[in-house]
Parts: C-alpha cells; sequence; structure tokens
C-alpha cells in the first residue's frame, strides 16, 4: 500500500468517525444495563448507582452550575444523554461552601432518563 493510499484510508476513517459521533452521543451507551433500575415517578431510574459532580465560580450559582454542568458531563460519557440530565435525576444532593476566592460546590444523584 502507497503511503498516499494509506492517508487515504486513515483520512476516510477519521471523517466516518467524527460522523458517526453524533449519532452515538444522542443513545445510550450501553454501560447502563450493568447497574439495577426501576421506574420512579415516571423515569427510569438507576437505584444502586450514584455519579458526583464538582464545581467552583465567583458565585454560589456558577459553582452550582459547574458542579452540575461535571455531573452531566460524565453521566453523557458513560451513559449516553438520555441519562444525562441533572433535571431528571434521583435523590439529588447538592452542597456548597464559601472560600475568599468564591465559592465550590459538590452534587450528586442517581441517573434516570424519561
Amino acid at each position: 500500500m502507497t503511503k498516499d493510499a494509506a492517508f487515504r484510508m486513515g483520512f476516510a476513517a477519521l471523517v466516518l468517525g467524527a460522523g458517526l459521533a453524533p449519532a452515538l452521543a444522542q443513545s445510550e451507551t450501553g454501560f447502563a444495563s450493568m447497574h439495577n433500575q426501576a421506574r420512579v415517578g415516571g423515569k427510569l431510574c438507576m437505584t444502586d448507582h450514584w455519579h458526583y459532580g464538582n464545581g467552583s465560580g465567583n458565585t454560589k450559582a456558577l459553582a452550582q452550575r459547574d458542579a452540575i454542568g461535571s455531573w452531566q458531563s460524565f453521566t453523557d460519557f458513560e451513559y449516553g444523554s438520555a441519562w444525562a440530565r441533572f433535571s431528571n435525576a434521583a435523590a439529588k444532593r447538592v452542597s456548597c461552601s464559601q472560600s475568599g476566592s468564591g465559592y465550590s460546590c459538590q452534587v450528586e444523584a442517581r441517573p434516570c432518563r424519561r
């Protein structure tokens, strides 16, 4: 195989992979089935698995938003976007503290999907 042919194949694989990434991000990864699940108020929730997020900011609201974003980002990576909405999560806990430079917050919750 020539260098040019190898480059074209590698480039085609890269383009194909990039094209599939958005579709995969919108679906489930398959890892969610590793955890026990049950219906809670019209949602399907993990019963035995928690996710955590940390954030910081100049205000408490910014720190909470950063922590929730952290929770959602990791949940999306692990299970897909269907599970990654903190607003859908069960047993949510948020705690924040203030320091001289701003706020830091931690969130935890069990992922759920509609």
